[in-house]
């Protein structure tokens, strides 16, 4: 269950991740310059995947005795992190377009 503060801390990632994409400006002007919302989502999903299959080697290492349990944890445990923050900005865009399209025009 996506709780208000994991949306807000999923939002947060986005804000600062985006800020950093563009070097930290905020000025229209430079907004324009930075990256779209289409990169930004392409960029997240992304690493939700490479956290994965970093989540999927460490398994299969301890499978094969050549991890410690603490590494297979923590890899499933960044990952589980990763696709919640994930989802949670799914679902505040979700709630934005759903908001949008029921404005009066």
């Amino acid at each position: 269950m996506i709780t208000p503060l994991a949306a807000a801390k999923a939002y947060g990632a986005v804000q600062n991740q985006a800020t950093r994409a563009m070097g930290g400006g905020t000025a229209g002007v430079e907004m324009a310059q930075g990256p779209g919302f289409a990169d930004l989502v392409r960029n997240a999903i992304n690493d939700v995947t490479q956290t994965s299959k970093a989540a999927e080697t460490q398994i299969a290492a301890q499978v094969a005795g050549k991890a410690e349990l603490i590494d297979v944890v923590s890899a499933i445990s960044a990952a589980e992190a990763s696709l919640e923050t994930v989802m949670a900005v799914r679902d505040q865009v979700i709630a934005a377009y759903q908001e949008i399209m029921r404005m009066p025009i």
